[in-house]
Formats: C-alpha cells, structure tokens, sequence
C-alpha cells in the first residue's frame, strides 16, 4: 500500500469567526446576530440602516413590524426602539425569491437523540447565502418539528449522503465530540478518472488551509493536517468508482486530495479550477460524483454500535 504525502508552497489562511448563541428559530431559521458599537445613533432602526446600506430602511421597518428584530432577551424592537451601545440584537431574514431545490431528503433513522439524512445533491446542510429555506438544517426543522436540531458535522453542497444531528442541546457535545477524537469511520465513494501510474491502495496526507478564493482550499507546506484512504472499486473505461476514508475531516478534504493527485471528482466546479458560480440557473443535471456512503460509530450514551448506509448510488 503506497502512501502519498504533499507539502507544497501555498496561500494565506483565512480567520474564521468564532461561533455565539442565538435565540430559537422562526419558522425554522435561526436568528443573525450584530453587536451595537459605541455610537449616538437615535434608533435601532437608524442603525440598521445605516449599517447595512444593501437593506432598504422600508426593508428594516416591515421585519420590525413582523416581530424579526428582537434584543437578546427576546423582547420585539420597533421604530421607537432607542439605540444602546454595547448590547447585541438578532434579526430573522427572509428570502422570498428562494427556488426550491427539486431533490429530497430521506431520514433513515431517528430516536431521541439522533437524526440520521440522506442528503441529495445541491442542497446545503446550513443556511448561507442565498439558501435559507433550502437547507437540509430547516427542511428538518419543519417536517420534524424538532427547533433544538443541530448538526453533527456537514458535508458540501454538492456532496450527497448520510449526514447525522443531534436533538438534545445537553448531550450535543458528546455526539459531536466524536468526531473532534475521530471516533467515527466514515466511507465515501467518488467517480474519477483513472492514473495508470498511481499506485493503489494509497493513504494521501497534506496540510490544507483556506485560501483568499472564495471556497477554495489549498495545500501548503508544513505538518500534515489532513489525511484520506484511497483505494479502487472498480472501472470502466478511463473512470474508475473509488472508496475515500478520510482519517481528518478537513473542508473539502476528499476533493482537495484527490485534484492534487491528478484525478478530480466528476463533475467537480471547485478543484482543480474553480469555475463561476451558476446562481439561479444551475445545472441539476451534472451533480458532484461523490457520496457520502457510511457512517458508523459507538454511541457515547448507549454503547450501542451504529451504522447507517446511504441509499444513493454513483453511476460509474
């Protein structure tokens, strides 16, 4: 079994934000948050103006008057609301122009305190952007009727597969807390073009950071912070189907990896050149070859074993 490890010069890391608590959904979207700075503006709603331009002050009045600003207790702000510094207030958004995407999720199990899905292509885990109600998070939320749901790890947009959430706010961190020890073995599968002169079965180690192009990761020298399994299934053709095990759980790891090998997903518009995004008019048609096929693990609770299987299949 060959290994594979790659260090090579690269970008610049980009600072994420810690994240903070926030107030229960609406209609199952959680709330955005913004700190009130020093300042002598005379309204909450002058501030919100002014602070985001890209919102109209028509825009800030009519979530006020449908109860979507409130101040960290909870209490409704209006227009007459007086401006405090040093506090913070949360907002509701909506999308109203929001497509739906035309593919669904299947819950495959659930007890009281997991969910187990299998995601279809293109639908994001967590709202972002311009997805909101599109989400696999708020679909949940809404069919379920579980507001307390919350994931235990994500997989891209453009991934298929088994995602897992975790219902009981007082045991989500020993849920996700496997994943963090790497207690959880998980399988993917993906459709690639074959190398004749890559030797396999091959374990792939490189040091991945963000870099300043929007969504892109990439490898840079240093210690080995992310590391993929990578073996043959089958072929046919110039492709071949491929079993990926990522070891870490880095962003975008398994497409990262397997561009730098010289054999990128099918389908992949990130790695290794990273086309325009389609916005509203993306193609359903050609969906990422990749699959989040398994997940298994020993439940800290329990002691029960769990695996769960994805029902999606790739065509090679």
């Amino acid at each position: 079994m060959a290994t594979t490890t790659r260090q090579t010069p690269g970008c610049r890391q980009r600072v994420k934000k810690a994240a903070t608590q926030q107030p229960p959904s609406k209609d199952g979207v959680g709330p955005s948050s913004v700190a009130l700075p020093a300042g002598t503006w005379p309204s909450i709603l002058a501030f919100l103006t002014e602070h985001f331009p890209a919102i109209p002050h028509a825009e800030w009045l009519a979530r006020m008057q449908r109860g979507d600003v409130i101040d960290a207790a909870g209490r409704l702000l209006t227009a007459d609301s007086l401006y405090q510094p040093h506090s913070k207030i949360y907002y509701y958004r909506s999308l109203p122009a929001e497509p739906r995407i035309p593919f669904d999720e299947v819950v495959l199990y659930q007890d009281d305190y997991l969910v187990a899905v299998d995601k279809p292509h293109f639908l994001p885990v967590t709202p972002a952007g311009r997805y909101l109600q599109e989400t696999l998070l708020v679909r949940l939320k809404r069919s379920l009727g579980i507001d307390t749901l919350a994931p235990m790890h994500r997989i891209d947009r453009e991934t298929a597969g088994l995602v897992l959430f975790t219902i009981q706010p007082q045991t989500r961190n020993l849920y996700q807390t496997l994943f963090r020890e790497r207690s959880v073995s998980k399988e993917y599968e993906a459709i690639a073009p074959l190398r004749a002169d890559l030797e396999l079965p091959t374990t792939y180690r490189s040091r991945l950071l963000e870099s300043e192009a929007f969504m892109k990761m990439c490898e840079v020298s240093g210690v080995a912070n992310s590391e993929t399994a990578i073996a043959l299934l089958e072929t046919r053709g110039n492709f071949g189907r491929y079993l990926l095990q990522p070891v870490s759980g880095q962003k975008h790891q398994l497409r990262a990896h397997m561009a730098a090998l010289g054999i990128p997903i099918v389908n992949d518009r990130i790695y290794p050149h990273l086309y325009p995004d389609e916005g509203a008019t993306q193609d359903y048609s050609q969906p990422l070859q990749l699959l989040a096929k398994s997940i298994s693990f020993t439940d800290p609770l329990s002691g029960k074993l769990h695996r769960f299987d994805s029902r999606q299949a790739l065509k090679l």
